[in-house]
């Protein structure tokens, strides 16, 4: 599933749910057995959050019924199951402004200009936003969005162009290698790709790890271990990146464009703004329904906190279960709200599209 296309107009909504991690996804999928329809905001350009920026090819054992699978798996999972539902997503933006309105409505804004009306509000943020870290060295700042960039984009916007990524994650050889090997078109090749990594251990998959060693030694991908000490401009234009070695020595390699690949750090974000309670960046809940100390809007996964509080995808699966519930007492106030199973509810069963 991708994110919908943005518009400015407002969209009015049951639910909006914050972060599209394995709890947000389930959190969806509780919501619609209670007839409730949601959209969904993260702002990482991808479903899974934590679950595939940190955990996409470990594996995970405690899920129930399911032995193992990897992150990247599990989340595959999640998306299928919430199919019926059909969430829409919102992703590559931060959820900057919450208000609550006198009707009980919950007006949301986030970074990219998008606005909702909620009847609830639910935060499955994880730790909080992940956001790129930042080139933290001389020059940088000035040159981010022109020069320096945090995600890979368009490759074509870099034909004849030096261009060093630094990073020892995977995104950083993959990107490394798309530049090298996947521009097909001369027109369309960098002039040169560098890799560029503080010491020679890199993290990614072994058959990536050896496509990149093998364009290293073929010549088509230039390696280089270091430090970045500093960004080299002359009329802000960049010229080079300026390395210190292991080995004592200061070298300049040459560079128009860095892709600063460094991996995601979280961050709590706007969210530490919404006057909500906290206690040590945590949301404090009750456990009843997960709701805040503000009525509509609940927290559910790593983002909450109450006795007893274990950080497990199992334990916000059974918080995200409650909080439906939770929210069902508000956007359907004059309905029962009942205890159904899957297994035998006709209701249930109308509501996933199986009659």
């Amino acid at each position: 599933m991708t994110a919908h296309t943005v518009t400015a107009k407002t969209i009015h909504t049951d639910a909006v749910i914050v972060g599209a991690g394995p709890v947000g996804l389930f959190q969806a999928f509780q919501l619609g057995l209670q007839d409730i329809r949601s959209h969904i905001i993260d702002a990482l350009p991808h479903v899974g959050g934590q679950c595939v920026e940190l955990y996409a090819d470990k594996p995970i054992y405690d899920i129930p019924g399911i032995p193992v699978c990897t992150g990247l798996e599990l989340v595959a999972q999640l998306q299928n199951q919430v199919k019926p539902f059909t969430p829409n997503f919102h992703l590559n933006q931060e959820v900057t402004e919450v208000v609550r309105s006198d009707d009980g409505l919950f007006s949301v804004h986030t970074s990219a200009g998008q606005h909702f009306v909620c009847k609830v509000l639910h935060i499955a943020a994880g730790v909080g936003a992940f956001q790129a870290r930042k080139l933290n060295i001389d020059g940088a700042a000035e040159l981010e969005g022109t020069h320096v960039h945090e995600r890979l984009g368009d490759a074509s916007r870099f034909a004849g162009q030096d261009v060093v990524v630094m990073g020892g994650e995977e995104s950083a050889v993959a990107a490394a290698l798309k530049l090298t090997l996947e521009t097909q078109a001369l027109s369309q090749k960098p002039r040169s790709v560098t890799l560029m990594h503080r010491r020679d251990v890199f993290s990614a998959e072994p058959a990536l790890l050896q496509a990149m060693r093998d364009a290293v030694a073929s010549g088509k991908l230039q390696l280089q271990i270091g430090q970045p000490t500093a960004l080299l401009c002359s009329n802000h234009q960049l010229h080079a990146v300026q390395v210190a070695t292991p080995d004592g020595q200061t070298l300049e390699r040459p560079a128009q464009h860095v892709v600063a690949l460094l991996g995601l750090s979280p961050k709590l974000g706007p969210i530490a703004h919404w006057g909500l309670a906290l206690e040590r960046k945590q949301l404090v809940v009750n456990t009843e329904t997960f709701a805040t100390h503000v009525a509509g809007i609940f927290a559910v996964g790593d983002i909450n906190t109450y006795p007893g509080k274990k950080k497990l995808i199992l334990c916000g699966f059974h918080e995200a279960t409650l909080a439906a519930f939770g929210a069902a007492a508000i956007v359907h106030p004059t309905r029962k709200t009942l205890l159904q199973y899957t297994t035998t509810s006709t209701e249930l069963h109308r509501l996933l599209g199986l009659v």
